[in-house]
């Protein structure tokens, strides 16, 4: 259950805190900025590339780099595809992981490698395979790591992973959080900004990092909950199935991550589709066993013993729009007919980029106050 009173108690919900969620999703913007700089001193805005790769190809364990793989193919869109490496192994641990790289891969691809670890070494064995088909490799990993070193000997180049002003030490908890995924996803954004895939120069960068810095004033823990559009959201949620959906390039991806974090980092259970495809998808929770009106509270239901069902409800996330066909209307008269409430979130005017960046920045305060309020994950 969620406590709503936590919610309005910031020095309570500081204490609540231990995994410093909250205080990452705080930080964002200051992670963008430190992760541009250490990716200026590690040399990237010198690259002066020969032209686009055929492919992107990205590896990495964990919530954080797949959310890298994601956010970076929705952005690049049909410039070139990207491919996530999904790992192997008999069990999601660093020694256990490992990952191929397809037959096709060669001299004109580039691989992506994305972690807050990097002592996996089944990450060392494909830099090596790379090393060996001529593909360009480059990593954003922490300094000093294992990974860092197969790199340096296949010629590649590595972008130490900006850390946290107060992380000294590699924390688990953290690798699913906001500060992760900037911290990995930024250098990447500048690298593929400078091979023409997307547009992500160090001036939109400066411009997304203002963004998050002011999403973070607004979704803040000193702020109200009546005026906190994520604390609003973590309320709404709190005995809720949500069903995100998501319309735009920018938007799709960031409902996938906030699904994937909710049960992460808050142990809820969410399921993430985009419009229209969502409509015949989920439609059917919105009339079975989920709906508002199923199964009306019985009377001799114990209270006290019996937590309360979930019931559907609709988080609908979108770009702003700038034209054209939009599925919104109709998404929003289905739940609406089957009496399913639906919560929207629509960012401020700015590029794509600023505006997946406040899509992010709440949906991940959103994630850490359901997370400290309801006791989340141990």
């Amino acid at each position: 259950m969620l406590d709503e009173s936590l919610l309005d108690a910031p020095e309570e919900l500081a204490r609540a805190d231990r995994r410093g969620l909250l205080r990452g999703a705080a930080e964002a913007g200051a992670r963008v900025r430190t992760a541009a700089r250490h990716a200026a001193e590690a040399g990237l805005g010198d690259i002066r590339p020969d032209g686009r790769p055929r492919s992107v190809l990205i590896a990495g364990p964990g919530t954080a780099a797949t959310g890298v793989a994601d956010l970076l193919g929705g952005l690049a869109g049909a410039a070139a595809p990207v491919i996530r490496l999904h790992p192997s192994g008999v069990a999601h641990a660093a020694g256990a992981l490992r990952w191929t790289l397809p037959g096709w891969a060669g001299p004109v691809d580039l691989l992506l490698i994305a972690t807050t670890d990097g002592s996996e070494p089944g990450l060392a064995v494909l830099v090596e395979q790379a090393y060996r088909r001529g593909c360009t490799v480059v990593a954003v990993a922490p300094e000093r790591s294992p990974l860092g070193e197969a790199v340096g000997g296949a010629h590649g180049l590595l972008v130490p992973m900006a850390k946290a002003p107060y992380q000294e030490d590699y924390d688990e908890s953290a690798a699913a959080g906001p500060g992760a995924l900037w911290a990995l996803l930024t250098p990447l954004l500048l690298l593929l900004d400078k091979v023409g895939l997307l547009s992500a120069a160090p001036d939109t960068l400066q411009l997304v990092a203002d963004r998050l810095d002011r999403t973070a004033e607004r979704c803040g823990p000193a702020i109200a909950a009546y005026s906190n559009p994520a604390k609003t959201l973590a309320a709404e949620l709190a005995d809720a199935l949500p069903l995100i959906w998501s319309e735009g390039d920018g938007a799709a991806p960031a409902g996938r991550r906030f699904a994937a974090t909710l049960a992460e980092l808050a142990g809820r259970p969410a399921l993430a589709s985009e419009l229209p495809e969502a409509l015949p998808r989920h439609g059917v929770l919105l009339a079975g066993a989920f709906a508002a009106g199923a199964d009306p509270d019985d009377f001799f239901r114990d209270r006290v013993e019996e937590p309360q069902a979930l019931r559907a409800r609709v988080v609908l996330l979108r770009d702003r729009p700038s034209g054209g066909l939009s599925a919104a209307p109709a998404a929003r008269e289905l739940a609406l007919s089957h009496d399913t409430a639906v919560s929207e979130l629509e960012p401020e005017e700015g590029s794509e980029l600023e505006q997946l960046a406040e899509l992010l920045a709440v949906t991940d305060f959103a994630t850490a106050y359901l997370a400290v309020a309801s006791g989340g994950r141990p």
